[in-house]
């Protein structure tokens, strides 16, 4: 099927059958997907924690607007970014580009250089909010790759993300809860959506030519 037929199959589960489980194949491919998206300056300022452990979905559903969905999930991918840039991480990720590309380490000096005085200028609350948004472009490729592999997701907001960074220990990490993503296979009976028709504005009126 073709990108736009399998993002008219997905809609976003409201039920999931519990005893449905993701394959590690499969997951793999959607956790490649989410890595291999792109980011400013190619800093990957996220990552993705992996919950399948019921015991741990279950404490995560304090305050979920949807806590039968998040529990029964096969998996719950959790979007954590960065809390704030540094020049140590910076330099730490172009090290990594440079050894990878087999360059000598400082060869893009001055654009680091630049990034830090960027940076550097702006408070950690800027920093949150440029990592935070980084999030939902693997966010959505995660989802496309899911459709693909006809898995079911659905991506959430709607959760405590004090509760999840304490659950998970994220501060620790230097990491902040952004967004969830629920993976897993629809219940057909319970989720209300299996059978409505996808709705979404013309394409006359989402698009503005100028």
């Amino acid at each position: 099927m073709s990108l736009i037929e399998n993002l008219n199959w997905r809609h976003a589960v409201k039920a999931y059958d519990p005893s449905k489980k993701v394959s590690q194949e499969d997951l793999n491919k959607i956790l490649e997907a989410a890595r291999l998206a792109p980011t400013s300056s190619g800093l990957q300022p996220f990552r993705v924690i992996v919950v399948e452990n019921q015991e741990l979905k279950e404490k995560m559903v304090q305050g979920a607007l949807n806590p039968e969905v998040m529990k029964d999930s096969s998996h719950v991918l959790v979007f954590a970014a960065w809390d704030r840039y540094s020049d140590s991480k910076i330099d730490e990720v172009y090290d990594y580009h440079t050894d990878v590309r087999g360059l000598p380490r400082g060869r893009f000096g001055s654009y680091t250089d630049k990034l830090k005085e960027i940076y550097g200028a702006q408070t950690a609350e800027e920093h949150f909010s440029h990592t935070a948004r980084q999030t939902y472009i693997a966010l959505g490729l995660a989802m496309a790759q899911a459709a693909e592999l006809k898995i079911d997701s659905t991506p959430a907001e709607g959760f405590s993300n004090e509760v999840v960074d304490e659950i998970l220990g994220l501060k620790e990490m230097a990491l902040r809860s952004v967004t969830l993503l629920y993976l897993g296979y629809r219940d057909e009976e319970k989720d209300y959506l299996a059978h409505m028709k996808k709705v979404r504005i013309p394409m006359e009126e989402f698009i503005i030519q100028k």
